[in-house]
């Protein structure tokens, strides 16, 4: 299995978000982004790459006050795991990253997959 270092690998998920057009980096609100080495297994067996935990701002009201901050977690291990070589580890970033902020604005996995991500 391809190992980055878990140094390497924040600065390669900050790289990703600071790749995010800036009006969507603007937007996000009361939200912390994490890396993690390993995820919980998946029951059907998946890999999970990533994970949004929180109220989409979709969803917030005026009501909406209190909350601890929503948290998007990267998972380290499962993206080396599938990836060939850093490069790879790179794009996998990316697309993990963007997905998770997108659950963060709203957009559920269906919609994610009809915009090819």
């Amino acid at each position: 299995m391809l190992d980055i270092g878990a140094e390497r690998f924040e600065e390669l998920v900050g790289e990703a978000l600071d790749g995010l057009p800036a009006e969507l980096g603007r937007q996000m609100r009361n939200v912390a982004v994490v890396v993690e080495d390993d995820s919980l297994p998946l029951e059907n067996g998946g890999i999970l790459l990533g994970l949004y935990q929180g109220v989409p701002l979709t969803e917030r009201n005026a009501n909406y006050s209190g909350y601890l901050p929503d948290r998007i977690t990267i998972y380290r291990r499962p993206i080396c795991s599938i990836s060939a070589d850093e490069a790879e580890v790179v794009r996998q970033v990316r697309i993990t990253v963007v997905h998770e902020v997108a659950h963060h604005f709203g957009i559920d996995d269906a919609r994610l997959t009809e915009l090819g991500w």
